[in-house]
């Protein structure tokens, strides 16, 4: 049984920095991409960004410079650290875990394991 669980939303001042968790367990070996994806409200779900086990990383244009996504394999955790933060970065954020043979990192479509979303507001 799969389970993502994210934690450290919350709210922030535009500038301020937050780090997320999402803390996996369950998924199969043949994992190979985890993702960051966020979605506000009346948008579309974007992929913010993705590592994959061989350490290939990949970011929206939106956040390149600010966000830096890592995981710590012995504990089965994915972070996002967040930084300079701004009003458009609020929404739901979600991890998620694809397995071998993603050709898009960023695309939702490729991701079967979802977690239950952490709020970020940046105001």
């Amino acid at each position: 049984h799969v389970q993502l669980v994210e934690s450290g939303g919350g709210l922030v001042q535009p500038g301020g920095s937050l780090r997320l968790s999402c803390a996996a367990t369950g998924l199969p070996s043949t994992t190979d991409f985890m993702a960051w994806f966020r979605q506000a409200p009346g948008k579309e779900l974007e992929g913010v960004a993705a590592l994959n086990r061989d350490g290939y990383t990949r970011y929206a244009d939106s956040v390149k410079g600010r966000f830096t996504i890592s995981r710590d394999n012995a504990a089965y955790t994915l972070f996002l650290r967040m930084n300079s933060l701004k009003p458009e970065d609020s929404g739901m954020y979600y991890c998620a875990a694809a397995e071998l043979g993603l050709t898009d990192a960023l695309s939702s479509t490729w991701y079967k394991y979802w977690g239950q979303g952490t709020q970020v507001t940046v105001s």
